[in-house]
């Protein structure tokens, strides 16, 4: 059987391919396409619906995150592979072989993941409110191997104003470790890299021309080792991003409505999901808005579609056109307009922001917010704050990082809406010089590769039979 490395090249595009000269290598070696990618086109749906070749409204991942009705909290970033439904690759691939082994190297939904190999990043938090970077590494004996060779997982290297290329480095020697050492039957590494530039600074700026340039060498010594250790090697992206240029306070606009309420804790404001009537759940250019009342969707959907910004308002009927009808999507999906994206903002004075607003909070906020990537320019002693609270990390002792903006201008990249050019377009690119043979009647017709093909594209380069 011939084994494969599946890597998610987070952002990967035409255009940024073009900077990657090893990369290029490879793909003109095999073959590469166009990845026609789901709504929305978000880490966590994508990946789902490569892995498991279904849609959003059968596997049940609508976002990154979303409103949990059964408990009255929207929840980002959950980490359970059980959320996910469908059979994933390595499942279909051992009924046909029980001893195939997979590894996971960051891919999202990993804790409890069936992978016989399993590493994703995982904070330790201390009892006195001290986070330390670490990852969930199983078998457990992997976890002190890789520390000891790579050091500890570069947590604030990942997410965060200080995200580079350091955590891309260290899962690139991660993955490079268990090929020599495990080597599975399917290898997955997720590289985060280009996500981080190219929506600091959009696309088309010199510094997104070198974060590619950046991974393309880092990625370089893995795909000698592929080569050598006889994988074939799978490249996907998940989506491109576009340039940003226009955020959309969509919750501020429910609130200004009399849709959205609030409640207040030492001065600072609160959404209240349990009083709204309707809030949003910003996700990038797509959110899910949920409406307690159905008296309330028709009116709601008409405030969204006079908002500037807004492309589609998609009540669940037309959700299923999109395959994210599911019952964790809002009543209604509202898709931003190319170059737009909506904040998860729901104050109307910055005085009155929640605590979180201003730090690294992914699990608390009630939506995304790529204002993380960035110290907060109107504040000139930002990093200084940072770093001393580093040294207070080192020493042991307690600390909050408020470092990020409330300006959302400084963002000028984004996706999450379907690519609108070849630009913001994903690609996949095989090593492999023998196509099967679905993709090579999608490249005849000029057809791109479905994400949920992705399944059958590593299953078929493996030669197993679905």
């Amino acid at each position: 059987m011939k084994p494969v490395l599946l890597l998610d090249v987070v952002g990967l595009t035409a255009l940024s391919l073009r900077h990657m000269p090893r990369l290029s290598k490879l793909a003109a070696a095999g073959w590469s396409s166009e990845l026609a990618t789901v709504l929305p086109a978000v880490t966590c749906t994508v990946q789902s619906t490569m892995l498991t070749g279904l849609a959003p409204s059968d596997h049940g991942i609508v976002g990154n995150g979303w409103y949990f009705r059964e408990l009255g909290d929207v929840f980002f970033w959950r980490q359970h592979n059980k959320l996910v439904a469908g059979e994933k690759i390595w499942e279909s691939a051992r009924r046909k072989d029980p001893d195939y082994r997979a590894g996971n190297i960051c891919w999202w939904y990993a804790m409890g993941m069936s992978t016989d190999i399993t590493i994703t990043p995982r904070p330790i938090y201390h009892a006195d409110g001290r986070k330390s970077p670490d990852a969930y590494i199983r078998p457990p004996a992997l976890h002190d191997e890789l520390v000891s060779r790579n050091g500890e997982f570069p947590l604030f290297q990942y997410w965060g104003p200080g995200a580079g290329i350091q955590s891309t480095q260290w899962i690139i020697e991660s993955t490079r470790h268990v090929m020599r050492s495990q080597a599975p039957e399917l290898l997955m590494a997720y590289l985060p890299h280009l996500d981080y530039d190219l929506q600091r600074f959009g696309p088309g700026h010199p510094q997104a021309t070198r974060a590619a340039a950046e991974l393309d060498a880092a990625l370089a010594p893995l795909l000698d080792e592929a080569e050598s250790h006889g994988y074939a090697v799978i490249a996907v992206a998940e989506y491109g991003i576009e340039d940003a240029h226009l955020p959309v306070d969509i919750n501020r606009v429910l609130r200004r409505e009399g849709l959205l309420e609030v409640y207040v804790q030492d001065g600072k404001e609160q959404l209240d999901t349990w009083a709204s009537r309707a809030f949003a759940v910003a996700d990038h250019q797509v959110a899910h808005v949920y409406v307690q009342d159905a008296g309330d969707v028709a009116r709601t959907a008409d405030i969204l579609r006079a908002t500037r910004g807004i492309d589609e308002v998609l009540d669940r009927h037309a959700q299923a056109r999109y395959g994210l009808d599911h019952e964790r999507s809002g009543e209604l999906a509202v898709i931003a307009e190319p170059g737009a994206w909506f904040t998860y903002y729901f104050w109307l004075d910055d005085a009155r922001a929640p605590e979180y607003a201003r730090g690294v909070d992914i699990h608390r906020k009630p939506g995304y917010d790529p204002g993380e990537l960035f110290f907060d320019p109107a504040d000139k002693l930002a990093k200084a704050k940072a770093g001393l609270n580093l040294i207070r990390k080192k020493a042991g002792l307690r600390y909050a990082m408020s470092t990020v903006p409330l300006n959302p201008a400084h963002v000028r990249g984004t996706h999450g809406r379907l690519p609108g050019s070849r630009n913001s377009t994903p690609v996949v690119i095989s090593s492999e010089d023998r196509m099967p043979p679905f993709v090579e009647e999608l490249m005849r017709g000029g057809k791109p590769i479905p994400a949920a093909a992705v399944k059958s594209l590593v299953l078929q380069t493996q030669g197993l039979p679905e």
